[in-house]
């Protein structure tokens, strides 16, 4: 049960004032995004205690609810008082534990209901019934892999964006939000701009390239509002474990060797996951479709230097093999946020350390169990 705002209140002002001044920073954040997507709170609670709403709940319809970054922006939306329909097929890329382990927590919510389908067989009129905004993050990740199993990424990522934007096109929706990546950029010039010319190395590029082309051609003739948000290597909690920091920290806990494809030096601008889910509620807030945005953390930072870094935090020494480049890995990736800072309001929170600060506790807690 949600506590009272006047709860709220009382446990802020009991803060330290160093942690009050965040709290209370977080909580107008919260006011402002309830206010401006229309479910703006009751000041003084209901009969039962729980925060009444001035409006009806929105439905929001999160695709790949059970992946890294889809948990996460559903359980944010579950507690900002939406209603979340996720839909995952928990494909067998890695562990399917994993996955059931993310929605562990959105399972214990009334306000969110897991749908446990393919996006290709599903009926979606009847997913999409009364559904106000969708974020698609639902897709076949990997680089490496794209080389082998085209075919999974043509239907996981090509196929299901069409079939999903085909039904969109027939409802009334406020917002169609697509999770790109920087992989369609290839190796350009940096820092990499909305208006660079695109050149993906790698099938799994390529695939999202075509994705972010079908969102740009639906909105064009259909008027489905869709903004693309191009994520660059995001990094936090529940990161897969295919994900080259969670593969180092769990190497590096154990006292097992870490292998990097080519030199190390090329470089990686990091994104927490935090503020990869906060872009996605800021597009909420703004009228901008049609529209796509990079969203960087602004670490910018080689493989080798963020070996280091990881080698201060935990206190041990990386043992490491080089070896041979990986196909159609970008020897750089920086993105130019200055669209989404002037358009959005977006302004990374989390610098590198603080966020595998904070992934480190994770896996700990994870190989603890």
């Amino acid at each position: 049960m949600q506590k009272s705002w006047f709860q709220n209140c009382n446990i802020i002002m009991s803060l330290r004032a160093t942690e009050r001044s965040v709290a209370v920073r977080r909580l107008l954040r919260s006011l402002r995004f309830l206010a401006m997507t229309g479910l703006l709170l009751q000041y003084a609670p209901d009969q039962g205690g729980s925060v009444g709403l001035l409006g009806g709940k929105m439905r929001c319809l999160v695709t790949g609810c059970a992946g890294f970054i889809g948990s996460h922006l559903a359980e944010k939306l579950v507690e900002s008082g939406f209603e979340v329909v996720g839909i995952d097929s928990f494909t067998d890329y890695y562990d399917r534990r994993i996955k059931e382990t993310n929605v562990q927590d959105l399972l214990k919510s009334s306000n969110f209901t897991l749908v446990k389908e393919d996006l290709l067989g599903v009926d979606l009129d009847k997913l999409l019934e009364g559904i106000d905004y969708i974020f698609h993050h639902a897709a076949q990740a990997g680089v490496l892999a794209s080389w082998e199993r085209f075919e999974t990424y043509l239907n996981n990522n090509i196929l299901a964006t069409q079939r999903l934007l085909e039904s969109v096109k027939k409802i009334s929706l406020k917002s169609f939000i697509f999770a790109s990546s920087s992989s369609v950029y290839g190796d350009c010039e940096l820092p990499m701009r909305e208006d660079t010319l695109l050149s993906p190395v790698s099938p799994y590029g390529v695939s999202k390239l075509a994705c972010e082309s079908l969102c740009y051609s639906y909105w064009k003739n259909f008027g489905v509002p869709v903004v693309s948000l191009r994520y660059f290597t995001v990094y936090g909690p529940r990161q897969r474990p295919d994900m080259a920091f969670h593969k180092f920290i769990r190497a590096m806990l154990k006292g097992e060797e870490i292998t990097i494809y080519g030199d190390g030096d090329q470089t990686r601008d990091f994104t927490y996951i935090e503020d990869a889910v906060n872009s996605n509620i800021l597009v909420m807030e703004k009228a901008c479709t049609g529209e796509i945005f990079n969203i960087g953390g602004g670490s910018y930072i080689s493989v080798n230097g963020a070996i280091k870094l990881l080698e201060e935090i935990i206190g041990k020494k990386a043992q490491i093999k080089y070896t041979e480049k990986m196909k159609g890995d970008m020897r750089a990736t920086w993105a130019d946020i200055k669209k989404a800072k002037k358009m959005l309001g977006y302004n990374p929170r989390f610098n590198l350390k603080e966020g595998l600060i904070e992934e480190i506790k994770w896996i700990k807690g994870v190989m603890a169990k």
